[in-house]
């Protein structure tokens, strides 16, 4: 007989609701920090039981959208540089690490009354690592700066969780520009 559970032991149904969940609140908060939660299950096609029964309260949910982000950015930067420059890979790297900074951005409140240790600390050397990997690459194939290195980059790209509503991608994609001029040899 087989098992109709998951690696994480819960049903397959149930894996692909969580999943859905997390798709939707995701979108949710990228539009509103405000997202309602019987919105979010709504839009997910699953009752309010099943929502809660993933995420009992509104920062359990909030959480897994930051971490589910977190570990896709994170991931993608491999890709990256098998499919670009290693300059072009750093810049659609850092436009993902602004996309995720948006829904950070909606949802640091939630985030930090949820859990007293910072989520960012937890991933810290992880996202130095990963922007170490992209800015290594840019520096062997000789387009980017050779005096820098990946907490530089890290504290540079810093203004992305402080940008204003108004005028949001015009704005990150110009200060962007300016940290990957200042990159480039």
């Amino acid at each position: 007989m087989t098992s109709s559970t998951g690696s994480t032991g819960r049903r397959a149904d149930a894996e692909q609701n969580r999943a859905r969940i997390v798709e939707v609140a995701r979108a949710a908060l990228t539009r509103s920090s405000d997202a309602a939660l019987n919105a979010i299950a709504k839009e997910a096609g699953v009752g309010q039981g099943t929502l809660y029964r993933h995420f009992p309260t509104r920062e359990a949910l909030l959480v897994e959208v930051y971490r589910t982000d977190l570990r896709d950015l994170l991931d993608a930067a491999p890709g990256l540089l098998r499919e670009h420059a290693p300059d072009v890979a750093l810049r659609r790297w850092l436009d993902r690490l602004a996309a995720y900074g948006r829904i950070k951005h909606g949802a640091a409140q939630a985030v930090r009354a949820a859990t007293r240790a910072d989520l960012s600390a937890e991933y810290y050397a992880e996202t130095v690592a990963t922007i170490g990997l992209l800015l290594t690459a840019g520096q062997d194939a000789g387009s980017l700066r050779p005096d820098t290195d990946a907490e530089d980059v890290l504290l540079l790209v810093g203004f992305l969780w402080r940008v204003p509503n108004e005028d949001w991608e015009a704005r990150t994609a110009l200060l962007l520009d300016v940290v990957m001029d200042g990159l480039r040899c």
